[in-house]
């Protein structure tokens, strides 16, 4: 599956595009971002909304906290590989104390990683997030806290609900994802939960605070309203 445009020029002009609208905040410093990770056609737009936020940055380093759609995996763990590659190009893997297997099969990094490229990041540190308990989160947080790097959060919300129903989870979701409430998330709040409850340890570590750019589900991109996907993207 084609998760977005293979031809480079194309997909440069559509990451121009995305990024173009950036959203008034209220944060001087941006320490990171919750961006979704569907097909660009889908959700590509509120992510670029967010990435904007990162075009006046000192673009050293980005960490990836990411769910594991493909591979049973528990805890977290890196990309065995010196390099990831996308269509714009091969991007530096930083070596890290987590464990290593191939994760290049997940579109839930991969998807994240040309917006990267397109701000002329130097480095990234892809984590797949599997099955983790909070106080794995908080291990989990205290190791990235480690590093100066900025953090991208990547995570849908609710799968495959009617509209409105979709609507108000989302919105529950969203508020739980505000107050760093990790007991407000539960299985169908979003896809990348275990990334959601390392990055609330994080925040309270660093003492950030989550803010949404934009919400909107599938239902507002296509006619289907009967089972959609929700989408966010947030700041902190």
């Amino acid at each position: 599956m084609e998760w977005y445009p293979q031809n480079k020029k194309e997909l440069s002009e559509i990451h121009d595009s995305y990024m173009q609208e950036k959203p008034k905040i209220k944060f001087k410093e941006i320490n990171g971002i919750i961006v979704p990770h569907a097909g660009y056609e889908y959700s590509g737009k509120i992510a670029g909304k967010a990435f904007s936020l990162l075009k006046n940055k000192k673009n050293n380093l980005a960490i990836i906290l990411s769910p594991s759609h493909y591979i049973s995996l528990r805890g977290a763990a890196s990309h065995n590989k010196e390099t990831w590659k996308t269509t714009l190009g091969s991007i530096k893997v930083l070596d890290s104390n987590f464990p290593k297997i191939d994760i290049s099969i997940e579109h839930a990094i991969d998807n994240q990683i040309p917006f990267l490229q397109k701000l002329r990041f130097k480095s990234i540190l892809p984590l797949l997030v599997g099955d983790i308990s909070i106080n794995e989160a908080k291990n989990i947080a205290e190791e990235i806290s480690k590093f100066d790097a900025t953090i991208i959060v990547s995570s849908d919300l609710s799968h495959f609900l009617a509209y409105e129903e979709a609507c108000e989870k989302d919105k529950e979701t969203i508020k739980a994802i505000q107050n760093l409430n990790s007991n407000g998330l539960n299985e169908n709040s979003a896809c990348g939960i275990f990334p959601l409850f390392v990055l609330i340890e994080l925040c309270k570590l660093k003492k950030w605070k989550p803010r949404l750019i934009e919400y909107k589900n599938s239902g507002n991109i296509t006619p289907v309203k009967e089972s959609v996907v929700g989408y966010a993207s947030f700041y902190f």
